[in-house]
């Protein structure tokens, strides 16, 4: 396992798709790379969701997943929340077990 790898996972809501991506692209040094998708989110609170939301029973969200350095992720978190404070940011971190391309 190598242990100096984790993947971060942001989700967000929609609104702050631009704002959290920024702040991904501006960052220094520069990440080595991230997916963002499209994401729906389940839950037992609708409090603060659109009626459409209500009615379909799901969330609509953003992702980023992002796989880097250990030693990044409370760096880039703490940038997250004072460059863009986006009160429903979720986000977890996991390790990695092996990380590669195919060229």
């Amino acid at each position: 396992m190598d242990h100096d790898l984790c993947k971060l996972t942001l989700v967000f809501p929609s609104a702050a798709e631009d704002k959290i991506l920024d702040v991904l692209l501006d960052s220094e040094p520069p990440l080595p790379g991230f997916t963002s998708l499209r994401a729906e989110g389940h839950g037992a609170s609708f409090d603060d969701v659109s009626a459409r939301e209500k009615v379909r029973g799901r969330v609509e969200r953003r992702m980023a997943v992002l796989v880097l350095a250990r030693e990044r992720v409370e760096t880039l978190l703490t940038d997250l929340r004072e460059r863009c404070p986006v009160p429903d940011l979720t986000y977890w971190v996991e390790s990695v077990e092996r990380f590669g391309q195919f060229r």
